[in-house]
């Protein structure tokens, strides 16, 4: 896909309202880098979804972290289930097991666990002791999540621009930020899932932004427009989806959009692979920081208190694995 540095928005692989935005001038100080932050202000306003190329992040360490997760995720569920379930190890890893989490019901809705599993990791972040095979996979987390800590960084001066605050605006409030790397496989589905159970239920993401890196399957990313309509997220090789999410949009008066989304099922009678992996980064920042409207978007009025984010990623928590 060739894109062209004056105008970012690529048409190829869009999807009505997710536009494919091509970041790389921005992140070279080239020209065409105030077309970056307009087509990304544009997107965050309708959408709050779009994919980004020239994103820089390395394709080696992504391959690295993908086939050591699917590695793990081969194992048996009796050996996986052993794996991640404590919480004294900061930076260690954590491991949910098939159905453990609605995520619909951060949205208020009663659905069955979502038909997925996923290994988590965050270097600020409670876990585990890490599992001894396959070998490297702690390096492997550790190497991306640098990654998406370098193009998050971009992202967050992006952002700063479009708003119009100096471009370090955000920096202190991810000193010790609170992000999370997720490896998330959505197995073969051999039966019929239960009723209202999807890969993933519809849910608006809980922190700053996400950054995914997605595939395309039978079963896959679905965002909801403000029209109600459900669109399948365009799938394009080393391209990233990246979507804002729920503290964020309270930065910003609502003004700009955290889009539910979901993980729809494979279609019903598929005969093929419909085996899907994602690796999500959730961008989040610190417990301390407090989430309050920037001052660009008060015009009439906060519309929300001020409050921790420790305080908000605890209460969404606590909704996803009520289920409901």
């Amino acid at each position: 896909m060739t894109v062209s540095t004056a105008n970012p928005v690529s048409t190829s692989g869009s999807v009505p309202g997710i536009p494919v935005i091509d970041v790389g001038p921005f992140i070279r100080n080239e020209a065409g880098a105030s077309a970056v932050v307009k087509a990304i202000e544009t997107a965050c306003r309708d959408t709050g979804f779009f994919l980004v190329t020239g994103h820089g992040v390395s394709p080696e360490i992504t391959s690295r972290l993908y086939n050591l997760a699917r590695a793990f995720f081969d194992e048996l569920q009796d050996w996986k289930k052993t794996i991640g379930r404590g919480t004294g190890v900061t930076g260690g890893v954590a491991f949910s097991p098939i159905a453990e989490e609605a995520l619909a019901a951060t949205l208020g809705l009663k659905t069955p666990g979502d038909y997925k599993e996923s290994l988590n990791f965050g270097k600020n972040l409670p876990g585990d002791a890490w599992p001894d095979r396959p070998e490297g996979l702690e390096q492997a987390f550790r190497d991306y999540f640098r990654e998406m800590e370098v193009l998050s960084k971009h992202m967050r001066r992006i952002f700063c621009q479009a708003i119009g605050l100096d471009q370090d605006y955000f920096e202190p409030s991810f000193e010790n930020h609170l992000s999370a790397l997720r490896v998330i496989n959505y197995p073969e589905q051999e039966e019929s899932p239960l009723p209202g159970q999807l890969r993933a239920g519809v849910h608006t993401d809980y922190g700053f932004m996400t950054i995914l890196r997605s595939e395309a399957s039978p079963g896959g990313l679905q965002v909801r427009n403000r029209n109600g309509e459900w669109l399948d997220a365009p799938s394009i090789e080393g391209a990233y989806v990246i979507n804002i999410a729920d503290a964020f949009m309270r930065w910003t008066n609502d003004e700009w959009v955290s889009t539910p989304h979901r993980v729809a099922n494979p279609p019903s009678g598929f005969k093929g692979t419909a085996r899907r992996q994602s690796i999500p980064f959730f961008l989040n920042p610190s417990k301390e920081t407090v989430i309050e409207c920037l001052p660009p978007f008060v015009k009439g009025g906060a519309k929300y208190e001020p409050i921790t984010y420790g305080e908000y990623i605890d209460l969404k928590t606590k909704q996803a694995f009520s289920k409901g």
